[in-house]
Formats: structure tokens, C-alpha cells, sequence
């Protein structure tokens, strides 16, 4: 810790001066020890200690030019796949210090006018980057705008593509590996930033650890990135979990598993409530709301009598038309428990139907149906899902259509096409079935792609019922385990890229109510507006922020999403310098002094936040800050993932991420840049070298 009371390390490295003079009489001590008056046995002694001088104040030096330059001009920290630091006990975020306030008082000091120059770039940068642009149509001087555009061989490069202000992180003098504890992950985490500034790189970085270290992996990726992809199937692959992985994707339903969103449930009300859950709950809806949750809970109940597992396509079917369902669970319900004649007395009652005999809400029916429902009335039969069939059954048809038109549209999207194959799965088909219990079972990797960009409906309610699926899931091992007489329960850990375009009622019981079944989640988004808009209810989205222990925030551009973090910090004291100068006449005839000038230096103290808001809106890409273990906050700079030597893909999974590719263009290169070999041997000095006053920081 520096024992001044302000930094002096923006200025001139005046300890240069003192090391050249030191060599020099070392030079001198050691060659012509006479010249400075000394025996040579002595010169040696002197010139030892001379050379340990010069090499102190070279450190001082350094100290202050390596500053000087991390504040203008600060590389991302790129890291190979293979060397990923894995720990039992810790999950690593990358390479940082401790945030305290000598680093705040560090940041004010950079904005000072005075000394602007050792922040920004000298003038042949900017004369440079001028001419790069001005030179680029030009002939033979387009030649020269190129050399200056790359990166090898130019001491004037262009700075990385990852922009913001490099003095939030060159602020610390020397970084450390930045780990968070395991058992803080069960309260989850929440990961803020802007698009494209490197929350599915963190992400890349999390589930690598995740899956080296035996966890149930469950990746959701709304949108479709195929590094992601081919980042989780080359770690499934590297750690011998290639047999346990398991690709769900929206977007490619022909070399995708199925999946049943409503088939697992521990009440058979969690069917209507995954479905119903999807619908407009605002003003007026809220009633229609509540008929559509009545009939399929209605239709969910019957089927599960009958022995069937509910799904989509059922749900559909019989909400369009209630009759089939009503005769079957009928004459179920009549064969179990009727009497021996119910067929004949059926049969007679609807011998006689006739268009004059039957009530108008029921013309249109078949007349078996109608015969079923008069005698079921005629005998006073109570039993709840018959009861409830026939209430329905009465209705007319017009008037049925109406109260659940609500939910007509959104099963139609779930059961049209392809997606009804994956979604609805029937016998026959060969591909894989994802059930969360299995995965669980045999610690399996999920990766979910929802294809949001093609349709946001259709993901927003299958990512909603997999989160529902997944609570029920987690109240079932609570509650019982695993059932294999094992009494630990896996780690399962949930990633939830884009989450604003999936949280719904289902998101916050996963939050508050799964850690005890071992889940742990880490949700990605961009603003906590996203989330407040699609929560339509801004408690409840405080509830949902208010479930997350761990913070780590990228670069933000909405205040209200950065004061999330800064609002939780602490004020501090920070230091300013006045010069002060004062010239007064003198009144005393006959002194021989005509006036009195005066030069002082003043320290005033003032309090202020911790952390800015603008300091989250200029945090340059791949850098975070991180409120971890109760309140400790720590800025990083989050490791790239390098695409090393990749597994590789078999051929139907090359061709699925091949197209999302094309499909999702990111055009963000800014990590995928290589730096000069001569900058990558610097910095990995300079990371490695772990003394200095920030590391115990």
C-alpha cells in the first residue's frame, strides 16, 4: 500500500534520472574507481550499491510508465479452453482486483484536465488514425492507410476494438485470478450488459467449468449462438460426457430431441396453469384468463384418467371440440362403475333424439353424446372430471369458442408443423425424448435453442413451460430425491441466455424455492427494463432481482439497470489537490520588502459513490464488474475462450450450427482478434506478476 496520502503515478518518470546517473557511477566505480575518489576493493562495494539503487528507482519507473500505459491502452485477456482453471470449490471469472477506494480516487484523478496527456493518446495516434481514413481511396497512399489499420509490425496499431475507458481497469496496478465461491452459486446470479459486449463469452467461460466439473448442465439460448453450441459440445467431448448430451432446438426439428413440456407434473393442475400462464393476464383478459385455465384443466384431468399423458396436440384437439373426449371418458367412467344395462338405456335415449327434443345449445351434437349426458343426469352420477366434461359438454358451441379464443392461437403456433412433432412426441419416431428427471439421473448436458428470432411466442412458451417443468421437477427431488437410494443430490446448474424473452410466474419459484434441490442459476440479460416490461408488474421484477445473491455487470447503457449495482455501494472519501497562490504589498516603510507571495498546496475531502453510473456505460467490452460474497466488489476482465483445435462435429450437428451461423450474425469481431506476438508476451508478464499493493486488495 503506498504510504503517500495521493498517487504521484501520472507524471513524468523522474526515477529515470536518478537510475542513469546511478549506472553511470557504477560504470565509473567499477572501470576508474579513481575518478570518484575510491580504492578499487571500495569500487566494487560502491558500484553493488549503486547498481541496487538504479534498479529500485528502474522498478519505480516502470511502476509509473506500465500505469501510464494500462490506462491508455489495455489488451483483452484471452485464455485457451485447455487451460481454463477448474476448481471443486470455486468458479473462476478471470483476472482482476479488488474495487476499493484508492481505485475510485485513481479514476477521478484521470479526469483532471492537467493531466489528460498520460491518459489519451499522444498526437501520432490521433495523426494516424486521421490519415487512415483520409488516405484509404488514395493511390499508393492507400497502401500506407492499410500498414496503419494493422495490428503487426506498427507501433501506432489502433487500440482493441473493445472501446469504453481502459482507465476503469488500468486503474489497478496489478490483477489476480477472481474466484467466486460455490456455495454462493446456489443463491444465483444474475450477469447485466448491452448486446454485444461479451455476457455469452462469460457464459462460454461458466458452463466449461460447469461441465468439467460433473454438474447437470442445462443451457437455454433463446436466440441461437453457435459458438455456444459448438463450445458446449466440444467440453461434453473433452471430458468423455459426449453420450450424455442432449440438443433441443426449435429452429431445426428434423436433428432435434422432443420434448413434452406438460407431460411431467406433480398435480394435474400444472398442466393448465404451464398453458394458461402464456396468456394475456391485463384488463379484461384476465377473465378469459381464467375460463381457459377451467377447460384444459378439465381436459388435462380426463386424459389422466384415461391413461393418457397430456401434450399440446391433445390439448388443442379437444379444446376445439370437447365431444369426443366427453364420450370416452364417459363410457369409461360407465363401463368402471355403471350399471350392467347403462349401454341399452344410451342406446335408447338416443334413438329418440331429434333436432325438436334437444336443447338449442346442443343441436350439432351426435346423438350418442347427447344420450350419454341425459342419462348420466337422469341417474345424478357425481364425480369431479365427469362433472366437469359435462359442464362443458352443454355449452354452446359458439359461445364455447369465444371464452377460450384466448388460448386457440397460441396452441395452434404450438402444434403447427414441425414444431408439433417435437413438441406433441408420438411412438415411432426414433429421436430421443427429453425428460429433466432422466438428464438428472445420469448428470446429463441440455442444450435448449429456442429460436426466439424466428418466432418469439412459440419460445417465450416453451422456455416458460420448461421452467415450470423444471420446478416441478425440483419440488419432486426435494421431496423424494432421486429415488435411486441415493440420498446427495446432483448440482444442477442452469444457464438462461436472454432471459427477459422467457421469464414468466414459473421463473420465480425456480429462484427462491430450487436451491434446496440443488439448482443453481445464472440468468443473462440485457437491461432490468427487459425484464420489468415482460413481468408487466415492476414488484414482481424487484421480487425476481431480489432472489439473485451474486451481481455481475458488463457494459450498460440504461441508468436505471447500472444503479442496480451502484446504489448497493458504499460513498468514500476521495482527495483533491488545490495550488494555492496569494501576492500581498507590504505596508512596513523602511522593511526593504515591497510585497509577499505565497504558494501552498490544499487537500480537500469529499464523499462520493463508490462507483458511477458513468463508469458502467463506459466499460469496455469483456470487462465486468462483479458484487460477490455478500457485497465485495471486484472488477474483471473476463477471459476469451480462444477457438482452439474444436471436436468435432458430427455431420447433422455440423449442419445445424453451420446454419445458425448464417442465421445469426453477430458481425462482433472484437474477440476474435489476435494481438502482435511482441503485445501477447507483455501482458502475460504482466498478469503474471501477482506483487504489488492491489493483490492483497
Amino acid at each position: 500500500m503506498s504510504r503517500h496520502v495521493i498517487d504521484t503515478l501520472l507524471r513524468p518518470p523522474v526515477e529515470l534520472w536518478t537510475t542513469l546517473v546511478a549506472v553511470l557511477c557504477a560504470g565509473f566505480a567499477l572501470i576508474a574507481p579513481s575518478v570518484l575518489l575510491l580504492p578499487k576493493e571500495l569500487g566494487y562495494v560502491f558500484a553493488g550499491l549503486l547498481l541496487l539503487l538504479a534498479a529500485w528507482r528502474a522498478r519505480q519507473a516502470y511502476r509509473a510508465i506500465r500505469y501510464q500505459w494500462r490506462l491508455r491502452r489495455l489488451r483483452p485477456y484471452r485464455i485457451r479452453a485447455s487451460r481454463i482453471p477448474v476448481s471443486r470449490h470455486k468458479l473462476y471469472l478471470g483476472r482482476g482486483f479488488a474495487w476499493g477506494q484508492r481505485h475510485t480516487q485513481r479514476l477521478k484523478d484521470t479526469l483532471r484536465p492537467e493531466l489528460t496527456r498520460y491518459v489519451t493518446p499522444g498526437r501520432l495516434y490521433r495523426w494516424a488514425r486521421c490519415k487512415e481514413t483520409a488516405w484509404e481511396h488514395k493511390p499508393l497512399l492507400c497502401w500506407v492507410a492499410r500498414w496503419l489499420r494493422q495490428p503487426r509490425l506498427n507501433p501506432l496499431a489502433p487500440l482493441p476494438a473493445i472501446g469504453g475507458n481502459p482507465a476503469l481497469h488500468g486503474v489497478g496496478l496489478y490483477e489476480q485470478d477472481v474466484w467466486m465461491n460455490l456455495a454462493d452459486r446456489v443463491g444465483h446470479t444474475l450477469v447485466l450488459g448491452t448486446t454485444r459486449v461479451g455476457k455469452t463469452r462469460l457464459a462460454e467461460l461458466l458452463i466449461a467449468q460447469d461441465i468439467r466439473r460433473g454438474d447437470v448442465v442445462i443451457v437455454i439460448d433463446p436466440k441461437g449462438d453457435a459458438d455456444l453450441l459448438k463450445r458446449v459440445y466440444t467440453e461434453a467431448v473433452a471430458t468423455g460426457r459426449a453420450s450424455d448430451l442432449l440438443i433441443f432446438h426449435l429452429g431445426f426439428p428434423e436433428r432435434s430431441a422432443r420434448y413434452n413440456a406438460i407431460g411431467r407434473f406433480s398435480r394435474t393442475t400444472e398442466v393448465a396453469t404451464r398453458i394458461a400462464n402464456q396468456l394475456p393476464s391485463e384488463g379484461n383478459s384476465a377473465a378469459f384468463k381464467e375460463f381457459a385455465w377451467r377447460f384444459v384443466n378439465i381436459i388435462a384431468r380426463a386424459l389422466v384418467c384415461l391413461g393418457e399423458q397430456p401434450d399440446f396436440e391433445r390439448i388443442r384437439r379437444y379444446i376445439n371440440d370437447i365431444e369426443p373426449l366427453f364420450i370416452r371418458y364417459a363410457r369409461y367412467y360407465l363401463t368402471e362403475n355403471g350399471d350392467e344395462d347403462w349401454q341399452d338405456a344410451v342406446e335408447a335415449l338416443a334413438s329418440k333424439i331429434s333436432t325438436r327434443n334437444v336443447p338449442p345449445a346442443m343441436r350439432g351434437r351426435q346423438p350418442d353424446a347427447i344420450g350419454l349426458y341425459q342419462y348420466l343426469q337422469k341417474q345424478g352420477i357425481y364425480e369431479p372430471v365427469l362433472d366437469g366434461l359435462m359442464s362443458t359438454f352443454k355449452y354452446d358451441r359458439s359461445y364455447f369458442d369465444k371464452i377460450v379464443s384466448s388460448v386457440g392461437p397460441l396452441l395452434e403456433k404450438l402444434c403447427s408443423g414441425t414444431v408439433a412433432e417435437l413438441l406433441s412426441p408420438r411412438a415411432g419416431d426414433e429421436r430421443p425424448i427429453l425428460d429433466w428427471m432422466n438428464v438428472i439421473s445420469r448428470r446429463g448436458i441440455v442444450y435448449v435453442g429456442l429460436d426466439a428470432l424466428s418466432d418469439a411466442t412459440v419460445a417465450g412458451a416453451v422456455g416458460n413451460a420448461m421452467f415450470a417443468d423444471l420446478v416441478s421437477v425440483a419440488g419432486y427431488l426435494y421431496k423424494h430425491g432421486l429415488g435411486n437410494g441415493s440420498d446427495a443430490l446432483p448440482t444442477i446448474s442452469l444457464h438462461a441466455d436472454e432471459f427477459n424473452e422467457l421469464i414468466g410466474d414459473e421463473f420465480v419459484p425456480l429462484l427462491n424455492k430450487a436451491g434446496g434441490a440443488g439448482f443453481q442459476v445464472t440468468a443473462y440479460t440485457q437491461t432490468w427494463s427487459d425484464v420489468e416490461a415482460r413481468l408487466g408488474n415492476r414488484a414482481k421484477a424487484g421480487q425476481v432481482a431480489g432472489n439473485f445473491n451474486s451481481l455481475i455487470m458488463m457494459r450498460v447503457k440504461e441508468p436505471a439497470t447500472a444503479e442496480m449495482l451502484t446504489e448497493q455501494l458504499p460513498s468514500v472519501d476521495v482527495l483533491s489537490l488545490m495550488s494555492v497562490s496569494a501576492v500581498d504589498d507590504s505596508s512596513e516603510p523602511g522593511s526593504g520588502v515591497d510585497f509577499r507571495s505565497r504558494n501552498e498546496d490544499r487537500i480537500s475531502v469529499s464523499e462520493v459513490s463508490l462507483l458511477n453510473v458513468s463508469d458502467l456505460v463506459t466499460l469496455p467490452k469483456g470487462q465486468a464488474f462483479a458484487l460477490l460474497s455478500g457485497g465485495q466488489l471486484w472488477k474483471i476482465r473476463v477471459p476469451l475462450v480462444k477457438a482452439t483445435k474444436a471436436a468435432a462435429l458430427p455431420q447433422g450437428l455440423s449442419a445445424m450450427a453451420s446454419q445458425m451461423s448464417r442465421q445469426y450474425v453477430s458481425n462482433d469481431y472484437w474477440y476474435r482478434h489476435e494481438d502482435p506476438w511482441w503485445i501477447r508476451v507483455a501482458t502475460t508478464a504482466d498478469t503474471n506478476d501477482e506483487h504489488g499493493e492491489d493483490q492483497s486488495g
